[in-house]
């Protein structure tokens, strides 16, 4: 933040930027906004709130992209005199994506200030880009030795234990630097889902967790806001709806016929940067 207290704008607007291409790619978004508040300066109490409050531009941007979807769904679901198979299948899925939800809602109200406390910080951060990985190189290298392990081909075919173990797999990425869509998408692919199911797994499961740890956040730090932040705020929700928006639609595309190993490699690299500059005194990190 500046001496005002109020965010410039083009920070506001390059973070947004930042949000929306990094939420839904296995890259960690929350890793990119820390090194990158860190780069501009923006690593106190108010940034770290901006940072959780954009989060809901990304997710507003999957609620668009799959608007139709989710009317037919609750269309569905409302209509109890329409097709009985339609309506069970839309049940399950809502289900299935509370379910889901549960585990990281719990352990993040638990454990969220102490992990903000302790791992909100570059080096932790860099750290867990390059475990992260490693483990999604091991993991496509499971899933190209073994392919007859999939077992769901279709959202509607998962089980309450198939969105439980994925809902596990999501706590995960309460450790920054994670990704939350990294662990649910390879979470889901480990456990049996194809590639294409676990990606739109976790679009649709990224809806109740970044509103809920928006809503949260928001509310409990609401005494550092004021009405001189909205426009950085509108600015950086905007940015990261426009960009997420761009991403999903490629994204889904992508994983038809492609791995995550590039990804893999990416964290790999931009992770061992980070910790070579710290080393060795390029960058000074705060701490």
């Amino acid at each position: 933040m500046s001496e005002s207290g109020s965010m410039h704008l083009l920070h506001a607007l390059l973070l947004g930027l930042v949000e929306g291409m990094t939420e839904f790619l296995p890259i960690s978004s929350t890793g990119h906004l820390i090194l990158a508040g860190h780069l501009l300066g923006l690593h106190d109490e108010k940034s770290k709130l901006f940072d959780v409050a954009i989060q809901t531009g990304a997710m507003l941007a999957v609620i668009w992209y799959y608007r139709d979807r989710f009317i037919a769904i609750f269309r569905s679901i409302s209509n109890t005199e329409g097709p009985v198979v339609e309506r069970q299948e839309s049940i399950r899925l809502i289900a299935n994506i509370s379910l889901a939800f549960l585990p990281a809602a719990v352990l993040g109200l638990l454990f969220g200030k102490a992990i903000k406390d302790h791992l909100f910080h570059p080096v932790p951060v860099a750290i867990a880009f390059v475990l992260g990985g490693l483990i999604i190189l091991w993991a496509e290298r499971r899933v190209a030795l073994y392919p007859q392990s999939v077992r769901v081909e279709a959202l509607h075919r998962m089980s309450g234990l198939d969105a439980l173990k994925v809902g596990i797999a999501q706590c995960f990425a309460l450790i920054p630097g994670t990704s939350r869509s990294g662990a649910t998408i390879i979470g889901g692919m480990l456990f049996g889902l194809s590639r294409q199911v676990a990606t739109e797994f976790s679009f649709f499961l990224a809806i109740p967790t970044l509103i809920g740890a928006g809503l949260y956040d928001t509310w409990k730090y609401r005494d550092l806001l004021s009405w001189a932040d909205a426009p950085a705020f509108l600015l950086g929700l905007t940015s990261a709806f426009v960009s997420a928006l761009v991403v999903v639609h490629w994204l889904i595309r992508f994983v038809s016929n492609h791995s995550f190993t590039w990804f893999a490699w990416y964290r790999i690299a931009f992770g061992a940067i980070v910790l070579v500059s710290s080393y060795a005194g390029w960058v000074v990190w705060h701490a």
